[in-house]
């Protein structure tokens, strides 16, 4: 043996080694180019799923955030004076009305105290009122009734506790309010405590409560311009309606406070309600940066829609209220980051300072995990108490928590007993109201809905990715391209073909069909027999399948393990924030796609048949209707309508497919029916209740 020849060994060694790793075989078809072995093909036994841009989405979305907080930051920077920091409240408090739009007039509360009860010090009435007609809210008024005067008063609003003003941390705090002497008016949010509003037989909750609940109404609120923060927000300002006509009540002297749920809601209060004179929100405070990076899905109503373009981060909206006295509470131990905390407070010291009220803004962080610990309510206390003039103990109060029942405002509990309405027939009444509101279908409004960026006149750039080895499809070979569809953002395209591809796209055929994944392109052109239909009726025609960004070969791997179809998970968090950056992914897949035909088209392929299964559909469906290089159409399971989704209370397509206030604009029907003079094909189309298959 000569020198070289351990040397050729490793070499050899090395190749088998890193192409079954990646499930390829050495010298097969699809392999790279290597040095000739004699080794035979490695079969791949079990397939599993390819997965080769699982960090796209999150990198993609890092950028954006940061570049968010970047142009915030530079508005910040810029304050020199009062007056600058004047302008910048005032600037912020007209973004923030941007982001939550108008709120609906005032209407009768009808209000009814429903039982009193009498405890040392203090006493609790049970109270419920309409914040709209026939929507009833339920809450506890914490009175103190050992002071000769009038007292401060405080809007309690709860986090995703299931019995909501129930919990021990919010009986805890309102309590503690009351027993040192100001009164506290805690209700409970939508979906929670005495507001379940997917009701069962037994007047429980058939979604669970909480957090299910509110993404499951949420979502569909979207169709409609609507936002579930807004109506939580709107709750509590009716709340702060009614505290007010009580005599008991100082109104020079308003607070509000929450923690984690009730945090956020304490956040969008101090942005959105001018008569509030001191704020504490609890474990919510951070950065969007902060959340983002950290993979931290929240609910819907905590995921304000345009709030990141309008350049807003979680300190403008305390900045509305300055300066006013605010305090910030965040915990060591919390999954919302403590740095973030920080930080907010760094840049709200410099606008009070310039406001000349420097020690009207605090920081409090806590030695415990998330919540409304004892440490952060008494830290709440002592502010509270700075900012009235009222002394507060050093020590929270003992506390007696009450029984649930004891607190029940409502004679059965739930407010659906009293036939109250719930949001989603608000919902639909609205979705109803516009189909008759509808103009003509308009291309530039479709585009505008999509947020579709200015489309470049040249075809992306694309790699060509190593093989990953036999993959079963229905073809001697196959190549596959990642298609830079935007900086870093690639749409995998697989083509299918009777000779080995490793290098650019082959041209010389006209026709070309483009199948848009459901799930994944990888296993849907083994098991879909729509993929088999196609290769069948068009020999004569190339064909390629693609995932769009966030689907299939570029499924995230974020927000914990296996989290992608969860309805709390990673395909709903990168939803959530492409609304806040006023991007919907589903707009951003639709630009996938035209951007992968116009790859097809620079490839010379005239005449584009376009098809679209299940999620993938509604992006195939968009693009034929804005692409003149789009011949013939083919949707699968396609989404019969966004009005089913609207109307629909179980509706179970995912937050990714829905666009914010389609319904004001056009339907899908009104798409269809364009697309007819594509030869549009419909196979099978799903309903409101399909969209999880």
């Amino acid at each position: 043996m000569n020198d070289l020849s351990p040397l050729i060994h490793r070499r050899e060694f090395f190749a088998k080694t890193v192409f079954a790793t990646l499930g390829c075989a050495v010298g097969s078809p699809n392999s790279p180019a290597l040095a000739q072995t004699d080794s035979k093909p490695i079969e791949i036994s079990t397939l599993d799923a390819l997965n080769r841009f699982p960090r796209m989405m999150q990198d993609w979305l890092v950028t954006e955030v940061r570049a968010a907080e970047a142009r915030g930051n530079v508005k910040r920077t810029k304050l020199k004076t009062k007056a600058d920091a004047e302008a910048y409240v005032k600037s912020v408090q007209e973004r923030i009305r941007m982001s939550f739009r108008p709120f609906p007039e005032q209407t009768a509360l009808n209000a009814k105290v429903t039982r009193v009860i009498e405890r040392e010090a203090y006493r609790i009435e049970n109270i419920h009122f309409e914040s709209r007609p026939g929507f009833i809210v339920t809450g506890n008024l914490y009175l103190p009734t050992n002071t000769p005067s009038k007292v401060p008063g405080v809007i309690g609003v709860c986090g995703h506790s299931l019995n909501g003003k129930a919990a021990e941390a919010y009986q805890s705090f309102a309590q503690g309010l009351a027993r040192q002497g100001m009164a506290c008016f805690l209700i409970d949010p939508a979906g929670q405590g005495e507001r379940f509003q997917y009701l069962n037989e037994k007047l429980g909750s058939r979604l669970s409560g909480g957090t299910t609940e509110h993404n499951q109404m949420g979502n569909s609120m979207l169709l409609v311009g609507e936002f579930l923060g807004a109506w939580f927000a709107w709750d509590a300002i009716r709340a702060l309606d009614y505290l007010l006509t009580r005599p008991e009540i100082d109104e020079r002297h308003i607070g509000v406070t929450g923690n984690s749920g009730g945090g956020t809601q304490t956040t969008w209060l101090c942005g959105l309600e001018p008569r509030f004179t001191m704020g504490a929100p609890s474990c919510f405070v951070t950065t969007f940066r902060r959340d983002a990076e950290n993979e931290l899905p929240q609910d819907n109503e905590q995921c304000p829609p345009r709030v990141l373009a309008l350049d807003l981060d979680h300190c403008d909206f305390l900045a509305a209220m300055a300066p006013k006295p605010v305090i910030i509470m965040a915990q060591e131990k919390d999954y919302f980051d403590a740095r973030g905390s920080a930080e907010t407070y760094k840049r709200l010291k410099k606008l009070y300072t310039l406001l000349g009220k420097p020690e009207n803004i605090a920081l409090h962080t806590g030695p415990d995990p998330h919540g409304y610990s004892q440490p952060n309510r008494e830290a709440m206390y002592r502010f509270f108490g700075k900012a009235t003039g009222l002394k507060m103990a050093e020590v929270e109060p003992a506390i007696s928590i009450e029984k649930d029942a004891n607190l029940l405002c409502t004679p059965q509990g739930q407010v659906g007993a009293m036939s109250s309405r719930t949001i989603m027939s608000f919902t639909k009444e609205k979705a109803e109201s516009l189909v008759s509101k509808r103009g003509k279908l308009d291309l530039n409004v479709v585009r505008e809905v999509l947020k579709l960026p200015t489309m470049p006149k040249t075809a992306p750039d694309y790699r060509i990715l190593r093989s990953a080895g036999n993959r079963k499809y229905p073809a001697k070979a196959y190549c596959t391209y990642a298609v830079e569809t935007e900086t870093e953002v690639h749409a995998l395209v697989t083509r299918l073909s009777a000779e080995a591809l490793t290098s650019r796209l082959p041209r010389g055929l006209k026709k070309a069909a483009l199948y848009i994944s459901h799930h994944s392109a990888d296993a849907e052109l083994r098991d879909e027999p729509l993929v088999q239909e196609l290769l069948a009726a068009s020999p004569d025609a190339a064909f390629f399948a693609c995932d769009v960004r966030g689907i299939g070969d570029s499924q995230p791997d974020t927000c914990g393990v296996d989290q992608f179809f969860a309805r709390y998970g990673s395909h709903y968090f990168y939803a959530a924030y492409s609304f806040m950056l006023d991007r919907p992914l589903l707009g951003q897949r639709v630009h996938d796609v035209l951007r992968v035909v116009q790859v097809l088209a620079a490839a010379g392929h005239e005449e584009i048949h376009l098809v679209g299964n299940g999620w993938g559909a509604l992006p195939a469906a968009f693009a034929a209707l804005l692409s003149p290089a789009v011949k013939q159409v083919t949707l699968k399971h396609a989404l019969t309508s966004f009005h089913a989704l609207a109307i629909h209370e179980d509706q179970q397509w995912p937050y990714a497919t829905m666009l914010r206030d389609v319904l004001a604009k056009f339907d899908l029907p009104e798409c269809y029916a364009q697309l007819a003079a594509k030869n549009l094909r419909q196979i099978e189309p799903w309903g409101a209740a399909d969209g999880m298959k």
